[in-house]
């Protein structure tokens, strides 16, 4: 398996490092960061393959990071957590492009699913 590289930005510091500790023994590069700005410069240092992020965080916000990376960094997959899902949230990260909605407490198999999923060449066809 290529080695992938992740961008976690929660503000919750345990979230990041479950996900990278999930993550990493799959093969993947976890980076985890509390907000979304140290994340955005690490961004224009190296490329990543996936950031996943939560919707409500003090500053830069969920939206605003989705926003920013479908803009700057159209090949980079992002997915939504949140611990305030609704159907408005969702449907405004739909509109903006999100490649995965998951409701916090996440379940980590099925995001570690979504993210192989994201990363897998389609089939020919």
């Amino acid at each position: 398996m290529p080695d992938f590289r992740v961008i976690v930005i929660d503000d919750e510091k345990i979230v990041g490092q479950m996900i990278k500790v999930a993550m990493e023994p799959e093969g993947y590069t976890v980076e985890t960061f509390l907000n979304a700005e140290p994340a955005f410069a690490r961004l224009r240092e190296e490329k990543f393959d996936v950031v996943i992020t939560d919707l409500k965080m003090k500053g830069t916000d969920g939206m605003d990071v989705l926003r920013t990376i479908k803009t700057a960094y159209p090949d980079i997959k992002v997915i939504m957590i949140t611990a305030f899902a609704s159907l408005d949230s969702a449907v405004e990260a739909m509109k903006s492009k999100v490649d995965g909605f998951f409701a916090k407490p996440v379940k980590i198999k099925e995001l570690k699913e979504c993210v192989r999923k994201l990363l897998t060449p389609a089939e020919p066809g």
